[in-house]
């Protein structure tokens, strides 16, 4: 007798799927057919997801701009047939607190899934204008702008308008854009204000000058900064005479504020109390270079702008003449610039100005970090 031979089973196809891709993908065509905006718990419905995962799915979706929320929290569809590219202009990249926004920039792009085309506008107004012309050129989705001319900001948000593109512009405003950046003059008062304890504190209120450290090109808003500064020592030491408030200009940089910080120093040789408000930490330093140069540190207090590295360095060794700095808080301006940027592609409203968060550093609250991340925990 023959013995009967089982047919071979012809093994299963295996399929590598990703179980949470394929419902991300179920839901975005559930909201591409439905054409119309959906709440949580209709995609629940239909797709009967775990809530969680629906939830999760919607949420990861808006965050990539692949669809967004409306203010009524329902969801819709947004047609993204391509990759979104932003051109972002950044300030200068020999600029500590410029360089900072810039990584902060690419971080939250590259989590978002845009490309970010960056140019550098080398702190220079004709160069800015270069670049705008090579984002044009290369279709860019949506421009940020972050250059310091105030003389070419609107002919750069006029060409940015006329080939249609979106723009986004940090610190400085230009015709036509979206602005980004910290509320100035509030800084400058934060600013002042600690100028001011310092000459209560350490001073016994006597103060013979209080200086300025400008940006001139930059414009009104930016220069309202030091406005808000002298008002903000105004407010606490009336009795400095009006003509004991200096406005001259750094330029934000540090050479340049070295040598007029250097020059008034020499024209005042035998005043002691000199307050000076910077419009960024990097003119902070260059005061600062000044008056260890003329070996009169204990002569002035210096507050500065932006909370960069190396001003946070000098601040903690004792007697520095920089007493503090106010941070923007530049971790923040990637994710928001970014959501901002989706948000107008997406048609939806957006504020015309939009504020970064500012914190008052100062040589007591660094200290007092320093001192609590060494303390031994119990």
């Amino acid at each position: 007798m023959t013995k009967k031979v089982a047919p071979l089973r012809r093994p299963t196809k295996r399929l590598y799927l990703i179980p949470i891709l394929s419902k991300a993908m179920d839901i975005m065509e559930l909201l591409q057919s439905e054409r119309v905006p959906m709440s949580l718990e209709k995609v629940y419905q239909h797709t009967k997801f775990p809530k969680t995962t629906v939830y999760r799915v919607l949420q990861t979706l808006a965050h990539r701009g692949y669809i967004s929320k409306t203010s009524d929290g329902l969801y819709r569809h947004v047609n993204t047939p391509m990759k979104l590219r932003f051109g972002f202009g950044s300030q200068s990249s020999d600029m500590p607190f410029s360089e900072a926004v810039a990584e902060s920039l690419r971080t939250a792009a590259a989590d978002t899934g845009v490309d970010l085309m960056v140019l550098d506008n080398c702190y220079d107004g004709a160069t800015a204008l270069k670049n705008a012309d090579e984002f044009i050129k290369a279709k860019v989705d949506l421009v940020i702008e972050f250059q310091i001319d105030s003389h070419v900001a609107p002919v750069i948000g006029n060409k940015i308008a006329a080939a249609g593109i979106p723009l986004i512009a940090i610190d400085n405003p230009h015709a036509h854009a979206t602005y980004f950046g910290i509320d100035n003059y509030r800084a400058g008062l934060d600013a002042g204000e600690l100028l001011a304890i310092h000459a209560m504190e350490n001073w016994n209120k006597q103060v013979d000058w209080v200086l300025g450290l400008d940006l001139a090109e930059a414009g009104t808003l930016v220069q309202s900064r030091i406005t808000g500064a002298l008002d903000g020592v105004r407010s606490m030491l009336q009795a400095i005479p009006p003509e004991r408030f200096l406005r001259i200009d750094g330029r934000g940089l540090r050479d340049k504020s070295r040598k007029v910080a250097a020059d008034f120093l020499s024209k005042h040789p035998k005043d002691k109390h000199i307050l000076i408000a910077a419009a960024t930490d990097t003119s902070a330093l260059g005061a600062q270079d000044a008056a260890r140069e003329a070996k009169r540190e204990n002569h002035v207090a210096i507050v500065g702008q932006d909370c960069i590295a190396e001003v946070m360095e000098k601040m903690r060794r004792p007697g520095s003449t920089i007493i503090g700095t106010i941070s923007h808080e530049v971790h923040e301006y990637g994710p928001r610039i970014i959501e901002i940027g989706l948000a107008i592609l997406q048609g939806r409203s957006v504020p015309p100005y939009n504020y970064a968060n500012n914190k008052v550093i100062t040589q007591k609250s660094i200290r007092k970090k320093a001192k609590s991340s060494t303390a031994t925990p119990r």
